[in-house]
């Protein structure tokens, strides 16, 4: 059974980091491209980052998150990885994430969830002093 389970979620202080992972089963994470989105409440589902398959090495950040946040493949684990710093109460929102329907390349429409076939349940994440 394909899926993907998110971890790491929680509740942290502005200008805090935490480390969201997303763990695959049912396929070999790096044979996909895999996407992590976010929603707050009364907002729609954004695109935060997507990676590529090692072999293709393109990946996509938000311009909101840029800088701050950084996305990575952990093969042994068939997981991927979320580093997020510099946290701020306007990243409060549930993260997803998402696998590709085909292919290993995010493409430019990454973050156009219709594209994604496969989502996790997602993992609560609240920034707040």
């Amino acid at each position: 059974q394909v899926q993907l389970v998110e971890s790491g979620g929680g509740l942290v202080q502005p200008g805090g980091s935490l480390r969201l992972s997303c763990a695959a089963s049912g396929f070999i994470s790096n044979d996909y491209a895999i996407a992590w989105f976010r929603q707050a409440p009364g907002n729609e589902r954004e695109g935060i980052s997507c990676i590529s398959s090692d072999t293709v090495g393109i990946n996509w950040y938000a311009g909101s998150v840029r800088g701050r946040f950084r996305v990575s493949r952990d093969n042994y684990a068939n997981s991927v990885h979320l580093q997020m710093n510099s946290l701020n109460p306007e990243n409060t929102a549930t993260y997803y994430c998402a696998r590709v329907i085909s292919g290993r390349t995010c493409e430019r429409d990454w973050s156009t969830p219709g594209n994604y076939g496969t989502w996790g349940q997602g993992t609560q994440v609240t920034v707040s002093s």
